[in-house]
């Protein structure tokens, strides 16, 4: 009986069957390359944190460093520098000083090697809570910051901290708050023009702000004391007839009605 050819050239087509020991050590072969790639992942990762430590720069906290800055500035600089976050605790620990580091040399070993326990438990220390910010809020600032934006900003972020309420209300509520304390810190002439307009939010009332301190740049201080420079020789005392002022009554009337002409064109522009 004769052989097919082509049967023949199929068969030797065919690769050679692979026994169980092939198969093994192909196997062992390919997970071998997997574990390869795995620890230069590692290690590139190892080299990168080596690197991110060894480039973050924080100078460490002195006396006279506001705790609370300090840690947020701690926590920017962090990010940008792009330290891992598992290395926040132990740095942290290391930069505070006094009642901070007093708090954070209380805590178990555990807690020391979580960064907001720490941060948790030197802000508590220092008596930084809810009450803390509601005191700032309400207290009357200082005039580094009386510029109207800039307080504005400040009193945001203090209720932020202070109070969080819930439901979908919360800005409307944390608005209104916050538009009764920064008038309340306005410059006293500013406040009272500000309230006689009675904005209902925040923007309406930094407008007032800005509207009125365009009129003061208008209208030059000098030009609203005007009198003479010397004490001129007093006159007889006039009568002036019923519903008539005096020139002084009558020139604060009409400065006063251009100041508040003016203070309209402004807020429309």
């Amino acid at each position: 009986m004769m052989e097919n050819p082509d049967l023949a050239t199929y068969a030797d087509m065919q690769a050679p069957a692979m026994g169980p020991v092939d198969i093994l050590g192909q196997n062992l072969q390919l997970l071998t390359q997997i574990l390869g790639s795995q620890q230069q992942m590692l290690d590139q990762q190892q080299e990168w944190r080596q690197h991110s430590l060894a480039s973050f720069k924080m100078p460490k906290m002195t006396k006279e460093d506001d705790p609370e800055a300090y840690i947020e500035a701690f926590e920017r600089h962090a990010l940008v520098a792009g330290l891992d976050k598992r290395y926040w605790a132990s740095q942290l620990g290391a930069l505070v000083v006094g009642k901070a580091q007093a708090a954070y040399r209380a805590l178990s070993r555990e807690n020391a090697l979580d960064y907001e326990s720490i941060r948790e438990a030197i802000l508590y220390r220092l008596e930084i809570n809810p009450e803390h910010y509601r005191h700032r809020f309400r207290a009357k600032k200082g005039h580094e910051i009386r510029q109207p934006r800039v307080l504005l900003q400040q009193l945001r972020d203090l209720l932020d901290k202070w109070v969080s309420p819930a439901g979908h209300d919360r800005e409307a509520l944390a608005d209104q708050i916050v538009l009764e304390q920064f008038q309340n810190d306005l410059e006293e002439r500013m406040q009272r023009w500000v309230r006689q307009h009675t904005p209902q939010n925040c923007e309406e009332a930094l407008r007032l702000t800005e509207a009125f301190s365009a009129s003061e740049a208008y209208y030059p201080r000098e030009k609203r004391s005007q009198g003479p420079s010397v004490a001129a020789p007093r006159e007889p005392e006039r009568r002036h007839p019923p519903g008539r002022g005096t020139p002084r009554d009558t020139f604060i009337t009409k400065y006063n009605q251009d100041l508040n002409c003016h203070l309209e064109t402004v807020m429309e522009h």
